[in-house]
């Protein structure tokens, strides 16, 4: 059998990290994001000990969100637009999808005013592929 060219072996031609690095690096990674489904349970819990923002247009919301989203798209985050909530709420974001960076804006700008954030990866297709409930309006 002949030897395999470099270019056919993509995937291991860079070694893996070891299992701790991998540990640090995916726990790192689960502070910064959640996805649909964890959001869902968390939401389905009633208790979920988080707020969501759709930070998409007002138009988008409209046509479907979340359930339990909160409208707020990502240039009108301010301190004013947050002052309902207690400094430590965690939000979480999320945008139309993995083609948009609505979501990273927004937790930009949230962290710049001090408040916890995490991206639900995914954002709203990524809802929407788990097939999970949406409201309108």
């Amino acid at each position: 059998m002949p030897a395999l060219l470099q270019a056919e072996r993509p995937v291991t031609d860079v070694p893996a990290a070891s299992p701790a690095e991998a540990r640090a690096h995916f726990e790192k990674l689960l502070a910064f994001e959640t996805d649909g489904w964890d959001v869902h349970v968390a939401l389905d819990a009633r208790h979920p000990g988080f707020v969501v923002l759709d930070v998409r247009s007002v138009e988008a919301f409209a046509a479907g969100h979340v359930p339990g989203a909160l409208s707020l798209p990502h240039r009108r985050i301010n301190e004013k637009n947050l002052a309902a909530h207690p400094a430590d709420t965690l939000f979480v974001v999320y945008c139309s999808g993995p083609h948009c960076n609505g979501a990273d804006k927004a937790a930009v700008a949230l962290a710049r005013l001090g408040r916890p954030v995490k991206k639900m990866i995914g954002g709203y297709t990524g809802w929407l592929d788990e097939k999970l409930e949406i409201s309108r309006g």
